[in-house]
């Protein structure tokens, strides 16, 4: 047998007056497998499955794949701005790996397109009087990939792109490494840098990404970024 940290998000947690639970499953068993028990358990759950999302150790799967002892399961109902999200909004990523910007600038190209413009925030070694040895970041994720969508549709409307995408690390990132990167292609430069600074700006605003500081003598959270959103502009 093995067993499995299970997570459930929004409407599913409150269906099953759980976030978190512990299961064991024999060798071999899906994460279909695992979803249709946990509806047997939690008949509240039923109905949902064409719209839950599967994710292992934070990476979506598909329905057959079989976690190993140990993995964290999570069923994530849809986020806002999935459904129906406009063709400009390319990849909106959160992960622990490297963020590859020539590969985001990449994702934005596009023939009609005249400019493409990209911002590409790196940790630094100095903030405050303090020399940082590292920053590390820590996300809600299925909420943060709902607003940074959210932001990315924003910048569509306000601004005529041709393309936006956007990738933001967490865990650990070492001083000098890319923690967020965003690039977007339009028709014109003045509209592409409008749209990118756009996106910079309200993402530090209200997507719930936090980062503690970890500096020479001890660390720190760096402030909410959620704590007071503010209105946009009409």
């Amino acid at each position: 047998m093995n067993k499995f940290t299970i997570k459930l998000f929004a409407t599913l947690r409150e269906r099953a007056h759980t976030a978190e639970l512990t299961r064991d499953f024999p060798d071999g068993t899906t994460v279909g497998d695992i979803w249709r028990q946990l509806v047997v358990e939690f008949p509240e759950l039923g109905g949902h499955r064409d719209s839950v999302g599967f994710a292992v150790n934070q990476e979506y799967v598909e329905g057959n794949f079989k976690p190993r002892k140990g993995d964290e399961i999570a069923f994530i109902p849809p986020v806002s701005g999935g459904a129906g999200t406009p063709a400009y909004v390319g990849k909106i990523t959160i992960g622990r790996n490297r963020i590859d910007v020539p590969a985001l600038e990449r994702e934005v190209a596009d023939p009609a397109a005249g400019a493409i413009v990209s911002f590409t925030g790196t940790t630094r070694r100095d903030n405050a009087g303090r020399v940082v040895i590292r920053l590390e970041y820590e996300a809600y994720e299925p909420m943060a990939l709902s607003e940074m969508r959210k932001l990315a549709v924003e910048a569509g409307v306000r601004w005529k792109i041709t393309r936006i995408a956007i990738a933001h690390r967490i865990g650990v990132v070492e001083i000098g490494e890319t923690s967020v990167a965003i690039a977007v292609s339009a028709p014109h430069r003045a509209e592409a840098f409008e749209a990118c600074r756009f996106a910079i700006d309200r993402l530090k605003e209200i997507v719930p990404i936090w980062k503690k500081e970890h500096f020479e003598g001890g660390e720190v959270w760096i402030g909410c970024q959620t704590s007071h959103p503010p209105e946009l502009d009409t």
